[in-house]
């Protein structure tokens, strides 16, 4: 099992979020970051949203943090540990654009980033940033296929529907190869089909050690299974979040804190097929709670699923 560690202070998800995140100054940010480096986690996990739309403001709080700008300041104040977008919505971003944001931080740190996308989902957001919200799972397919030609030819070449180019050169390359991993989220089966054919993991929202077998069933039912399926990563957060696919409250979300029931959750969802964890601290009041808690978890989970 692989661990990613949710960024602390990095949102304000009223569901989730610990007294201490509300009030998280880029100084905490820095030092969650800091000393998550010095454990065992995997990866750090960044959420974003580029804009907030104000009817969404109070069931999804107002702070996200503009992914690749957080990820290259922490992979710049860290050594070791990768970061993950958590997650990074494809539409958005012009494809050579974004191709050439994370092949640069990712090269000047060494590799350790993994991009985690999705076609995203908050229509106003897109109306604001003047993108076809029907046509998003569309661009998002074209998008991926344009980030791996950018990051994998000399001479890049590309001809689609949303974006074409040609007689570029593009660089410098990623670091990891042939390109950085790319984790797409979604529960439809859309996304699953999509994370088969196009990503290297699926990182799915509101799916539990209960539903996640009849998912992978689905999954391996596709067509281009086979051919990665020993190094398909199936990254599922742990915080059973008491929400509508919508993000309205259903009642109070419990972040388990305590090892039994930590332990109890990870082993059901390695059970149910997952490879890898999404943790999110519980909600303690200080960042020094927080700290001493995810210390704890390298020492006493971590070494148990390694």
């Amino acid at each position: 099992m692989r661990f990613a560690l949710a960024a602390g202070g990095t949102d304000n998800y009223p569901p989730a979020m610990a007294p201490w995140e509300g009030k998280a100054t880029g100084v905490d940010i820095l030092r969650f970051a800091r000393a998550a480096d010095k454990m065992s986690w995997d990866w750090l996990a960044i959420p974003e949203h580029l804009v907030m739309p104000a009817g969404m403001a109070e069931h999804m709080g107002t702070r996200f943090l503009e992914g690749l700008s957080a990820c290259a300041v922490l992979m710049g104040a860290t050594e070791r540990i990768h970061m993950l977008t958590y997650i990074l919505a494809l539409p958005y971003r012009n494809p050579l654009l974004l191709a050439k944001q994370i092949a640069t931080v990712e090269f000047i740190a060494g590799g350790r980033f993994t991009l985690g996308t999705a076609i995203g989902h908050l229509e106003d957001e897109f109306k604001v940033l003047g993108v076809p919200f029907e046509k998003r799972g569309k661009i998002t397919d074209e998008y991926i296929a344009a980030l791996r030609e950018a990051w994998t030819s000399d001479r890049p070449e590309f001809f689609g529907q949303f974006v074409s180019f040609k007689d570029v050169v593009i660089e410098p390359k990623p670091m990891q190869k042939p390109c950085p991993p790319i984790y797409i989220g979604g529960n439809s089966e859309a996304a699953m089909r999509r994370a088969v054919k196009h990503g290297d993991g699926w990182i799915p929202w509101l799916v539990t050690a209960e539903t996640l077998p009849n998912c992978l069933e689905f999954m391996r039912k596709q067509p281009d299974w086979e051919a990665k399926a020993d190094r398909f990563e199936v990254l599922v957060t742990t915080t059973a979040y008491n929400v509508e696919d919508n993000h309205l409250a259903k009642g109070d979300t419990v972040v388990s804190a305590d090892r039994d029931s930590v332990l109890r959750e990870i082993e059901g969802l390695k059970k149910a097929g997952a490879t890898a964890v999404h943790v999110r601290p519980p909600k303690v009041a200080t960042i020094e709670q927080s700290l001493e808690w995810i210390d704890w978890y390298d020492k006493e989970i971590i070494p148990q699923f390694r």
